[in-house]
Protein backbone atom coordinates (compact mmCIF):
# COMPACT_ATOMS: atom_id res chain seq x y z
CA UNK A 1 0.00 0.00 0.00
CA UNK A 2 2.84 2.41 0.84
CA UNK A 3 4.78 1.80 -2.39
CA UNK A 4 1.98 2.93 -4.76
CA UNK A 5 1.48 6.02 -2.59
CA UNK A 6 5.19 6.88 -2.78
CA UNK A 7 5.25 6.35 -6.55
CA UNK A 8 2.21 8.58 -6.98
CA UNK A 9 3.94 11.29 -4.96
CA UNK A 10 7.12 11.01 -7.00
CA UNK A 11 5.34 11.04 -10.35
CA UNK A 12 2.72 13.70 -9.59
CA UNK A 13 4.99 16.61 -10.43
CA UNK A 14 7.96 16.62 -12.68
CA UNK A 15 10.71 19.17 -12.93
CA UNK A 16 10.83 20.39 -16.54
CA UNK A 17 13.68 18.99 -18.63
CA UNK A 18 15.31 20.27 -21.81
CA UNK A 19 12.70 20.17 -24.60
CA UNK A 20 9.73 20.33 -22.22
CA UNK A 21 7.33 23.26 -22.09
CA UNK A 22 7.90 25.36 -18.98
CA UNK A 23 4.87 26.20 -16.84
CA UNK A 24 3.52 29.67 -17.59
CA UNK A 25 3.26 32.23 -14.82
CA UNK A 26 2.20 35.79 -14.11
CA UNK A 27 4.16 37.27 -11.20
CA UNK A 28 5.05 40.59 -9.57
CA UNK A 29 8.57 41.57 -8.64
CA UNK A 30 9.63 43.40 -5.45
CA UNK A 31 8.68 46.72 -7.08
CA UNK A 32 5.21 45.57 -8.18
CA UNK A 33 6.01 45.17 -11.89
CA UNK A 34 4.18 42.27 -13.59
CA UNK A 35 5.97 39.59 -15.63
CA UNK A 36 4.27 36.96 -17.80
CA UNK A 37 6.61 34.21 -18.98
CA UNK A 38 4.69 33.42 -22.20
CA UNK A 39 4.97 37.11 -23.22
CA UNK A 40 8.61 37.53 -22.19
CA UNK A 41 9.88 34.62 -24.28
CA UNK A 42 8.54 36.30 -27.43
CA UNK A 43 11.32 38.88 -27.00
CA UNK A 44 14.15 36.49 -26.18
CA UNK A 45 15.21 33.77 -23.76
CA UNK A 46 14.40 34.06 -20.06
CA UNK A 47 16.64 32.71 -17.31
CA UNK A 48 14.34 31.58 -14.49
CA UNK A 49 16.68 31.28 -11.51
CA UNK A 50 15.27 29.70 -8.34
CA UNK A 51 17.40 30.14 -5.21
CA UNK A 52 16.77 28.95 -1.64
CA UNK A 53 17.37 31.93 0.67
CA UNK A 54 18.39 35.57 0.40
CA UNK A 55 21.66 36.61 2.05
CA UNK A 56 23.05 33.04 2.28
CA UNK A 57 26.54 32.40 0.89
CA UNK A 58 25.61 30.23 -2.12
CA UNK A 59 22.70 32.43 -3.17
CA UNK A 60 24.78 35.59 -2.76
CA UNK A 61 27.55 34.08 -4.92
CA UNK A 62 25.05 32.98 -7.60
CA UNK A 63 23.21 36.29 -7.84
CA UNK A 64 26.44 38.34 -7.73
CA UNK A 65 27.58 36.30 -10.74
CA UNK A 66 24.35 37.11 -12.61
CA UNK A 67 24.74 40.77 -11.66
CA UNK A 68 28.35 40.84 -12.90
CA UNK A 69 27.39 39.23 -16.22
CA UNK A 70 24.06 40.96 -16.77
CA UNK A 71 25.30 43.12 -19.68
CA UNK A 72 26.42 39.94 -21.44
CA UNK A 73 22.94 38.43 -20.97
CA UNK A 74 21.28 41.56 -22.34
CA UNK A 75 23.51 41.48 -25.45
CA UNK A 76 22.08 38.01 -26.11
CA UNK A 77 18.54 39.43 -25.71
CA UNK A 78 18.16 37.41 -22.50
CA UNK A 79 16.45 38.39 -19.28
CA UNK A 80 16.80 37.10 -15.74
CA UNK A 81 14.04 36.52 -13.18
CA UNK A 82 15.36 35.56 -9.72
CA UNK A 83 12.81 33.59 -7.65
CA UNK A 84 12.81 32.82 -3.95
CA UNK A 85 10.20 31.93 -1.37
CA UNK A 86 11.45 34.88 0.71
CA UNK A 87 8.99 37.73 1.24
CA UNK A 88 9.07 40.86 -0.92
CA UNK A 89 10.72 43.04 1.73
CA UNK A 90 13.63 40.60 2.25
CA UNK A 91 14.15 40.22 -1.51
CA UNK A 92 14.03 43.99 -2.05
CA UNK A 93 16.85 44.39 0.52
CA UNK A 94 18.83 41.54 -1.07
CA UNK A 95 18.43 43.01 -4.57
CA UNK A 96 19.52 46.46 -3.33
CA UNK A 97 22.49 44.98 -1.44
CA UNK A 98 23.67 43.21 -4.62
CA UNK A 99 22.82 46.19 -6.86
CA UNK A 100 21.18 43.62 -9.13
CA UNK A 101 19.77 45.07 -12.37
CA UNK A 102 17.16 42.33 -12.84
CA UNK A 103 13.85 41.53 -11.11
CA UNK A 104 13.60 39.53 -7.88
CA UNK A 105 10.33 37.65 -7.60
CA UNK A 106 8.94 36.79 -4.16
CA UNK A 107 7.05 33.49 -4.10
CA UNK A 108 6.36 33.06 -0.34
CA UNK A 109 3.50 30.62 -0.93
CA UNK A 110 5.66 28.60 -3.33
CA UNK A 111 3.16 28.58 -6.21
CA UNK A 112 5.71 29.01 -9.01
CA UNK A 113 8.26 26.91 -7.11
CA UNK A 114 5.71 24.09 -6.99
CA UNK A 115 4.69 24.49 -10.64
CA UNK A 116 8.34 23.90 -11.63
CA UNK A 117 8.56 21.12 -9.02
CA UNK A 118 11.65 22.60 -7.35
CA UNK A 119 10.31 22.81 -3.78
CA UNK A 120 12.32 21.23 -0.99
CA UNK A 121 10.55 18.19 0.51
CA UNK A 122 9.49 19.55 3.91
CA UNK A 123 9.68 23.35 3.95
CA UNK A 124 8.37 25.85 1.41
CA UNK A 125 11.85 26.70 0.18
CA UNK A 126 13.10 26.43 -3.35
CA UNK A 127 15.89 24.13 -4.41
CA UNK A 128 18.61 25.82 -6.46
CA UNK A 129 17.55 25.44 -10.11
CA UNK A 130 18.05 27.50 -13.25
CA UNK A 131 15.93 27.09 -16.37
CA UNK A 132 16.63 28.85 -19.65
CA UNK A 133 13.28 29.19 -21.38
CA UNK A 134 13.02 30.06 -25.06
CA UNK A 135 10.33 30.75 -27.62
CA UNK A 136 7.10 28.84 -27.03
CA UNK A 137 8.23 28.34 -23.39
CA UNK A 138 10.53 25.50 -24.49
CA UNK A 139 13.17 24.66 -21.88
CA UNK A 140 16.60 25.09 -23.46
CA UNK A 141 18.84 24.40 -20.45
CA UNK A 142 18.48 23.17 -16.87
CA UNK A 143 21.11 23.51 -14.14
CA UNK A 144 20.65 22.48 -10.52
CA UNK A 145 22.53 22.45 -7.24
CA UNK A 146 26.08 23.76 -7.36
CA UNK A 147 25.96 23.80 -11.20
CA UNK A 148 23.34 26.56 -10.98
CA UNK A 149 25.64 28.87 -8.99
CA UNK A 150 27.73 29.62 -12.10
CA UNK A 151 25.62 31.27 -14.82
CA UNK A 152 28.01 30.37 -17.67
CA UNK A 153 25.99 27.54 -19.21
CA UNK A 154 22.72 29.48 -18.88
CA UNK A 155 24.29 32.44 -20.67
CA UNK A 156 25.66 30.16 -23.41
CA UNK A 157 22.14 28.75 -23.88
CA UNK A 158 20.76 32.28 -24.28
CA UNK A 159 23.23 32.81 -27.12
CA UNK A 160 22.02 29.67 -28.85
CA UNK A 161 18.39 30.78 -28.55
CA UNK A 162 18.77 34.15 -30.17
CA UNK A 163 16.59 34.90 -33.17
CA UNK A 164 18.39 35.36 -36.48
CA UNK A 165 20.00 38.75 -36.91
CA UNK A 166 18.06 41.17 -39.10
CA UNK A 167 21.37 41.83 -40.87
CA UNK A 168 21.89 38.20 -41.87
CA UNK A 169 22.36 37.46 -45.55
CA UNK A 170 19.03 36.93 -47.30
CA UNK A 171 18.12 33.42 -48.26
CA UNK A 172 18.70 32.51 -51.90
CA UNK A 173 15.62 33.02 -54.00
CA UNK A 174 14.54 29.97 -55.92
CA UNK A 175 14.77 30.25 -59.70
CA UNK A 176 11.50 30.34 -61.52
CA UNK A 177 10.65 27.09 -63.20
CA UNK A 178 9.03 27.26 -66.62
CA UNK A 179 5.45 26.04 -66.78
CA UNK A 180 4.98 22.38 -67.66
CA UNK A 181 4.15 21.76 -71.33
CA UNK A 182 0.45 21.25 -72.04
CA UNK A 183 -0.77 17.92 -73.34
CA UNK A 184 -1.81 17.96 -77.00
CA UNK A 185 -5.54 18.46 -77.51
CA UNK A 186 -5.99 15.01 -79.08
CA UNK A 187 -4.55 13.26 -76.01
CA UNK A 188 -6.70 15.30 -73.65
CA UNK A 189 -9.89 14.33 -75.58
CA UNK A 190 -9.01 10.61 -75.68
CA UNK A 191 -8.66 10.54 -71.86
CA UNK A 192 -12.23 11.80 -71.39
Amino acid sequence: MLIPLLLTGLLSGATPNVGDTAPDFTVKDTEGKVYILSEMVKQGPVIVAFFPKAFTSGCTKELKAYTARHAEIEKLQGRVLAFSTDDAETLARFKADLKAPFPFIPDPEGKVVESFDVKMPVATISKRYTFVVGEGRKVLKVDSGSDAVDPSSAITSCGQARPASPFAAPAATPKETPPAPKAPAAEAKSKQ
